[in-house]
C-alpha cells in the first residue's frame, strides 16, 4: 500500500535550509519587531492570518480523504471500532490527569491571590461578547453541530467534528461496496497526493507566518499584559512543561517512544503554533510525519483527526488553571466539591470546544456559566494575555495528540518499531514525500 504524505524537503547543506531553524528565526524576529515597534502589530497580522487561512482551506478535505482512505483500506468495521474505543478512552483518561495537575498547581502556587479585582471593573473589560457566545455554546449545541446541513456543508465551515462525522459514514459506506468501490478509493489517494502537495507550497512561506502572527500578539497584547498578569503567564508556562515532563514523557516511556526525540522530530510544527496559535496550521505535517514514523494508515487517520476533535490536554490545563485562577483574584473561596465538580464540567466542555472558533476562551466562558461559581465577566482580566496563553497549551494539544496516535498505534500493533527508531535518530531533515 502506498501512503500519502506532506512533500517535506530533504536535507541539504545548510543549516539555513531546515524548516524548524527558519521557523525559529521569524519567531524571534517577530517578538523582537513587537516589541520594539509595537505600532506595526497591524501591518503584521495579515502575515499570519493569511497563512493559517491557507492551511485550514486544505484542512477539511485532508481530514476527508485520509479518514476514508484509511478506513476503506482496513476492510474490517470491527477494527475501526476497536481504535476509535480505545483512542476516546485514552483521550479521556490523559484528560483527566491533566485537569487534576493544573488544580493541584493553581491551587499550592495561587497565581491570583491578593489581587482582590473587583468585579465590576471587568464589566467593560471585553468579556461582554465572550459571555454571549458562551450562552450560545451547549453541550446539546455541540452534539447537534456534528451534523452538518448538507454534505458539502460540512466542508464550507471548516470544523472538523462535522468533516469527520461525513468522512466516517462515507468510508462506511465505500467499504460495504468491497471491490466495487476500488477505483473510488485510488481516485481520493490520488486527490491526498495533491492536497499534500498543495501543502508542501503552503509551507515555504510558514516562517512569514509564524513572524506575523507572534509579532502582532507581542505588539498588542505583549509587554504590558505580561508584567501585569506575569505570575499566571510564568505559572501557566512551568504547567504546560510539568505536564508534558510528568505525563506525557512516561506515557512514551512505557510504550518504548523516545520522547526527546519525538519532540526534536516534531520541532517545525510545535515552533510553529507558538508562532501562529493554531494547532489546523500543522495538521497536514503532523498526519505525513506520524505516517514518516511508521504508524499504520488506518491508525493515523483515525486518531488524528478523533484527537483534534476531543483531545485537548493543553486547554484542560488551560481551562482549569484560568477558572481557578479567576476565582482567586476575585478573592473567591471554592471548596474541594467545587473544585471536582469544576473539573467533571470541564472534562465536557473540553470536547465541546472543537468546532468553534477561538474555542479555549468561549469554553472557558461556558465552563464558569455552568459552574455558576465565578461571575463570566471574569474572562475579561484574561484577554490581554489570552494569545500568551495560547502560545503554550496549543503545542501541548499538538504533542499531545501526535504522542496519542503512536500510543494507539502501540496497542493496535500497527506501529513498525525499526523504521520509528531509524527516523527518530535521522531527525526530520530525513522525511521525503513517501
Amino acid at each position: 500500500m502506498v501512503e500519502t504524505a506532506v512533500s517535506i524537503p530533504r536535507r541539504r547543506s545548510g543549516w539555513w535550509s531546515d524548516l524548524s531553524v527558519q521557523i525559529l528565526i521569524a519567531v524571534l524576529l517577530g517578538i523582537a519587531a513587537g516589541a520594539i515597534w509595537p505600532g506595526s502589530a497591524e501591518l503584521m497580522k495579515p502575515l499570519g492570518d493569511i497563512f493559517i487561512k491557507l492551511v485550514r482551506m486544505l484542512v477539511a478535505p485532508i481530514v476527508f480523504c485520509t479518514v476514508v482512505h484509511g478506513i476503506a483500506s482496513v476492510r474490517e468495521a470491527r477494527s475501526v471500532g476497536r481504535v476509535v474505543v480505545k483512542a476516546l478512552v485514552y483521550f479521556q483518561l490523559v484528560a483527566a490527569v491533566a485537569l487534576v495537575l493544573a488544580l493541584v498547581l493553581v491551587n499550592w502556587w495561587q497565581p491570583g491571590a491578593g489581587m482582590h479585582v473587583d468585579p465590576a471593573s471587568l464589566r467593560d473589560s471585553g468579556a461582554a461578547s465572550v459571555a454571549a457566545s458562551a450562552q450560545k455554546v451547549t453541550f446539546g449545541d455541540f452534539l447537534v453541530g456534528i451534523v452538518p446541513n448538507t454534505f458539502f456543508g460540512a466542508f464550507a465551515d471548516g470544523d472538523v467534528l462535522p468533516v469527520l462525522f461525513v468522512s466516517v459514514l462515507f468510508a462506511f459506506g465505500l467499504l460495504s461496496l468491497g471491490p466495487a468501490g476500488k477505483p473510488v478509493v485510488d481516485g481520493i489517494e490520488a486527490l491526498s497526493r495533491i492536497l499534500f502537495r498543495m501543502i508542501g507550497y503552503v509551507m515555504v512561506v510558514a516562517p512569514i507566518g509564524a513572524f506575523g502572527a507572534i509579532g502582532f500578539a507581542v505588539g498588542k497584547f505583549g509587554p504590558s499584559s505580561l508584567i501585569s498578569l506575569g505570575r499566571l503567564v510564568a505559572h501557566f508556562y512551568i504547567c504546560c512543561a510539568l505536564f508534558i515532563v510528568l505525563v506525557l514523557w512516561p506515557i512514551a516511556a512505557a510504550f518504548r517512544i523516545n520522547f526527546p526525540r519525538l519532540i526534536r522530530y516534531l520541532g517545525a510544527e510545535l515552533l510553529l503554533v507558538i508562532g501562529t496559535s493554531s494547532g489546523e496550521s500543522v495538521f497536514p505535517r503532523i498526519n505525513a510525519k506520524l505516517r514518516q514514523l511508521g504508524c499504520r494508515e488506518s491508525v493515523v487517520s483515525l486518531v488524528l483527526p478523533a484527537g483534534y476533535a476531543f483531545n485537548h490536554d493543553g486547554s484542560c490545563l488551560y481551562y482549569a488553571t484560568v477558572s481557578v485562577f479567576l476565582a482567586q483574584a476575585l478573592g473567591i473561596h471554592l471548596a474541594i466539591a467545587q473544585q471536582v465538580e469544576l473539573l467533571g464540567i470541564m472534562l465536557v466542555t473540553s470536547m465541546g470546544g472543537a468546532g468553534v472558533a477561538g474555542s479555549a476562551i468561549v469554553m472557558l466562558a461556558t465552563t464558569l456559566s455552568a459552574t455558576g461559581a465565578i461571575p463570566v465577566t471574569a474572562v475579561g482580566l484574561v484577554l490581554g494575555v489570552h494569545r500568551l496563553l495560547s502560545s503554550a497549551f496549543v503545542p501541548v494539544n499538538v504533542l499531545g495528540n501526535s504522542l496519542a496516535t503512536l500510543v494507539v498505534a502501540r496497542m493496535e500493533g500497527g506501529l513498525d518499531a525499526t523504521r520509528l527508531e531509524t527516523e527518530l535518530m535521522n531527525g526530520a531533515e530525513s522525511v521525503t514525500e513517501a
